[in-house]
């Protein structure tokens, strides 16, 4: 997985009221529903997916839980791996998030929450 190849995919917000979010971004915003449950929403805008999480609460916006950058990626076991050995410390291991796709969480150096999402490679 070379640096040169990531990007953003998905940037996830976390929100208190999912039913009062959806309609903000899909009624005032215009951005059309792509997949919901009831712990994601998923939103096309543009080139990239907004992803709205539902929390009971929010930290304060420091804690890193509010926003989050999502790196779609075509192995996540692969780039799990890569990314370890270049000495990411993930905060999180591949778990099923949505259907059958996965996803891992980890830290930049200033604390901002950053994450590979994809599927699992056979």
């Amino acid at each position: 997985m070379p640096a040169a190849g990531m990007k953003i995919g998905m940037l996830m917000l976390g929100v208190t009221d999912m039913d009062r979010s959806v309609a903000f971004y899909r009624d005032a915003m215009g951005l059309p529903v792509q997949f919901g449950s009831g712990e994601f929403t998923f939103l096309d805008a543009g080139g990239v997916t907004l992803v709205l999480q539902a929390h009971e609460t929010l930290p304060p916006a420091d804690e890193g839980l509010r926003t989050e950058v999502v790196f779609p990626v075509e192995d996540i076991e692969a780039a799990y791996g890569t990314l370890r050995e270049r000495g990411v410390a993930f905060r999180v291991a591949p778990r099923i998030v949505t259907g059958d796709k996965l996803a891992a969480d980890f830290r930049d150096p200033d604390g901002h929450v950053l994450s590979i999402f994809g599927p699992k490679r056979a």
